[in-house]
């Protein structure tokens, strides 16, 4: 299970920004910027919520789309009443892969690998690839580094995203909803492989995510404050500002987000267009959500009506609190 996540974790922080620059919240000292977000917030931009209700264009019976993280201190990874009633009548969960399958999960080291029997001290000079080893050999890693060091690096990027987790039990979206599932045997499907995901990075030159991986390293402190942002980013449900971190990422993997993101979600819009005809819980990263190539605006575009939900833990105290 934990190597499966090495191909989730990357693609959900990637996807997320997991490169953020730290943003400040807009002070109460300021009306005049408060005011303008009020208005902004009033004129139409995306509701505090993870969850969504699709439906229209033909549609029988509606579907549901829900954010996910695929990484979160266990306190945190909870389900709503919403996003359990959600589980309980739709037909069928799709996650981006079929994490159900064990065929894929077995198989997901074998895709994680780079080509061409490449090592990461291959990429790095003497030193570089010294302080990286170090710095796995330091701190605890799920694999010895003789196996690593053969992994993608943007990969063990994301071992290191989990070690940044300030808590002691992690446990992900994915997990409790497939668990919530289990409990109505529901059919759990995915949009894409593990083999699909793993051969993105290998449009990104290895030399390139070497370097961010040393960077990550070098900039350790740096990089969990940023992870704790976008989990705080996360709690609050925020896909504006998740948005809006998205976008600022400057270098890295930002050039990238037509691959990793965009691209994606348009393939994966497609596919909706028949997986829907049965009512379905789609649950994907929450960075695939927000923004003019978002999921929200790219099924509204296609003639799906949209409608956020209220995602909030406690139970409602009345069916209308529920909507």
């Amino acid at each position: 299970m934990k190597l499966l996540w090495l191909t989730l974790g990357v693609l959900s922080v990637l996807s997320a920004g997991s490169q953020v620059r730290s943003t400040k919240n807009i002070s109460a000292k300021n009306p005049v910027k408060n005011k303008a977000a009020a208005t902004k917030k009033a004129s139409g931009s995306l509701d505090n919520t993870l969850l969504w209700e699709i439906s229209g264009n033909g549609l029988k019976q509606p579907s549901y789309l829900f954010g996910t993280m695929h990484l979160l201190c266990a306190d945190d990874a909870k389900l709503s009443f919403n996003l359990k009633k959600a589980i309980r009548v739709a037909d069928q969960i799709y996650f981006e892969i079929d994490m159900d399958d064990m065929s894929q999960m077995l198989s997901a080291l074998k895709y994680a690998r780079m080509t061409d029997n490449t090592k990461l001290s291959d990429l790095l000079t003497e030193e570089e690839y010294a302080r990286i080893r170090k710095y796995f050999e330091k701190n605890k890693a799920i694999l010895p580094f003789s196996m690593m060091e053969r992994l993608k690096p943007y990969m063990l990027t994301s071992l290191i995203g989990e070690t940044g987790m300030e808590c002691e039990k992690t446990n992900g979206m994915e997990m409790i909803i497939m668990q919530e599932a289990e409990k109505y045997n529901k059919e759990i499907k995915g949009l894409e492989t593990a083999e699909f995901q793993a051969s993105l990075f290998d449009s990104i030159p290895y030399e390139k995510q070497a370097k961010e991986l040393l960077n990550y390293i070098d900039s350790i402190d740096y990089h969990k404050n940023n992870t704790s942002e976008l989990v705080k980013v996360y709690r609050e449900q925020n896909l504006q500002k998740m948005e809006d971190l998205t976008v600022k990422t400057e270098g890295g993997i930002g050039e990238y987000l037509d691959l990793l993101v965009y691209n994606r979600n348009r393939r994966w819009l497609q596919q909706l267009r028949s997986i829907l005809e049965k009512p379905t819980l789609v649950a994907v990263g929450a960075g695939h959500l927000p923004g003019e190539n978002g999921m929200i605006k790219l099924l509204r575009k296609a003639g799906y009506t949209v409608k956020p939900l209220k995602n909030t833990i406690n139970p409602p105290k009345t069916s209308s609190e529920a909507t």
